[in-house]
């Protein structure tokens, strides 16, 4: 363990972010470069001899967190960075986005603030990188068999390099023109620059995974001939079809989904355009949708130079302490301000859109909305309280209903679907299909990037027990489970 009376003499620190005047003139990372190094060790030192480290059952990955900390806390960095890759391939990754729900299960947060985790596996994957110690993993020899993973996010990625890594000849199909998915198009820069995506890629060529990008399986190539193809498919597709608002006005002009806003900033910052063909340049703009995906539109409103940003959310403000009904060490739902809610605009908490108003010309210009409450479960719109808000750009961001069906992908591999509208699978995630398998949002539904990467990575022992008899690769979950991380 590390400082065993480090948690009684050290406080929590956390990354610290440029300010607010400077970060929003740019589109780099929010925080201090380098910032984390002097304070890691002491921060680290907090990981307490618990006993029985709630963490683990905290992060679905079952990273290590007590282990990686205490070599953290003596800077033995290489031994950290290989403990951290022992169960997560992409660290950087997890470190920047993931919402750390290990820290809410971190014994220490019973009665004090939790150990700082997230910073902790950012700083020793940074290091690591900056080190030398993250180097391509090719494996000895070659099984002879072929795999497709369709999809390039994480649980792709994940799946992509531990089959390739077994010995397998893997090639990842990826529909848009740059390998990542919602890493690379979804997520805005400043909140991980895309140059980290990059480096994992070139290592993942280096270890042998193909990349084919450009390609959508079900419209360029039909499923059924890539099935013969390959020996094995794993679909990793993503839920990636957004929740609309069915409401008067919804067809005016300058109303967009998320995935429709964002992914056009980004491809500015790969150099695709010199301004976005939808931007926030000088109009008032409305975000519904009070999740990350939100936070990102209102982060990138700013940097686009928003005259105001609202965000809307038809759920109560959550409070800053946990509920009754979300105990230690459960995943709770608190009050969370994002980098992009410190650099301005206004947040508007249990109301509900009722229509949108337009110009002559069919452009958005007004929001109408109301408050509402939750009685005996069901919501009720409180009457007197309408009101309108300048709205010259809306974004939609309620999250996602399902894997794309439009292309001809489940139809044409005929592919089985659950109750809850994902594609179905066993115990090992394999579909009713022999042979094709299914990882993250496609078959779990809408969920955090921890989850991608641990399904993607059991759905490779999976693949890997189809293609040999039997696997070493770990299986950090089964599809059924739930756990605390939602």
């Amino acid at each position: 363990m590390a400082d065993p009376k480090g948690f009684l003499t050290h406080g929590r620190e956390v990354a610290e972010t440029r300010p607010v005047p400077e970060r929003v003139q740019d589109w780099n990372e929010v925080y201090v470069p380098g910032g984390l190094l002097p304070i890691i060790s002491k921060q680290a030192s907090r990981c307490m001899d618990c006993g029985i480290p709630f963490c683990h059952q905290g992060c679905p990955l079952g990273n290590l967190i007590p282990e990686w900390n205490d070599f953290a806390y003596r800077e033995d960095w290489s031994a950290a960075s290989e403990r951290l890759h022992a169960t997560n391939n992409f660290p950087e990754f997890t470190g920047r986005l993931c919402p750390a729900p290990c820290e809410s299960a971190c014994v220490l947060g019973i009665n004090q603030d939790p150990v700082t985790i997230k910073n902790v596996e950012v700083s020793i994957i940074d290091k690591a990188w900056d080190s030398g110690d993250v180097a391509p993993r090719v494996p000895e020899r070659l099984s002879g068999k072929t795999v497709a993973v369709i999809g390039s996010g994480p649980a792709g990625l994940a799946a992509a390099q531990q089959l390739t890594r077994a010995g397998h000849t893997v090639a990842v199909y990826e529909r848009a023109d740059r390998i990542g998915g919602l890493l690379r198009y979804g997520i805005p820069e400043f909140k991980m620059e895309k140059r980290h995506i990059n480096r994992r890629i070139e290592q993942m060529r280096a270890e042998g995974t193909k990349f084919r990008t450009g390609v959508e399986i079900g419209r360029d190539i039909e499923a059924k001939k890539l099935r013969k193809r390959y020996d094995a498919v794993v679909i990793a597709a993503g839920s990636t079809i957004s929740r609309d608002l069915p409401v008067p006005g919804r067809e005016l002009n300058g109303i967009h989904f998320a995935m429709e806003y964002l992914p056009l900033s980004n491809k500015v910052q790969e150099g695709d355009f010199v301004a976005p063909p939808i931007t926030a340049e000088g109009k008032h703009v409305v975000v519904i949708g009070g999740g990350d995906t939100g936070a990102d539109c209102v982060g990138t409103a700013h940097r686009q130079g928003a005259a105001s940003v609202t965000q809307l959310e038809i759920m109560p403000k959550p409070g800053a302490e946990r509920n009754a009904n979300q105990p230690w060490p459960t995943f709770p739902m608190l009050y969370k301000v994002t980098s992009a809610h410190e650099e301005g605009g206004e947040r508007v908490y249990a109301v509900s859109t009722t229509h949108f108003e337009g110009d002559e010309d069919g452009n958005v210009q007004w929001l109408h909305l109301v408050e509402v409450e939750f009685k005996d479960g069901r919501l009720e719109q409180l009457a007197g309280t309408e009101r309108k808000i300048p709205a010259q750009l809306v974004t939609l961001a309620m999250g996602f209903t399902g894997i794309d069906r439009s292309n001809g992908l489940v139809d044409q591999f005929g592919l089985e679907m659950d109750e809850r509208g994902n594609v179905a699978r066993d115990a090992e995630f394999a579909t009713n299909v022999p042979g094709v398998y299914v990882a993250g949002d496609a078959g779990r539904g809408q969920s955090l990037i921890v989850w991608a990467i641990a399904e993607g990575r059991s759905a490779a022992r999976g693949v890997d027990g189809y293609l040999t008899g039997a696997s070493e690769l770990p299986a950090p979950i089964r599809p059924t489970d739930r756990s605390m991380a939602v």
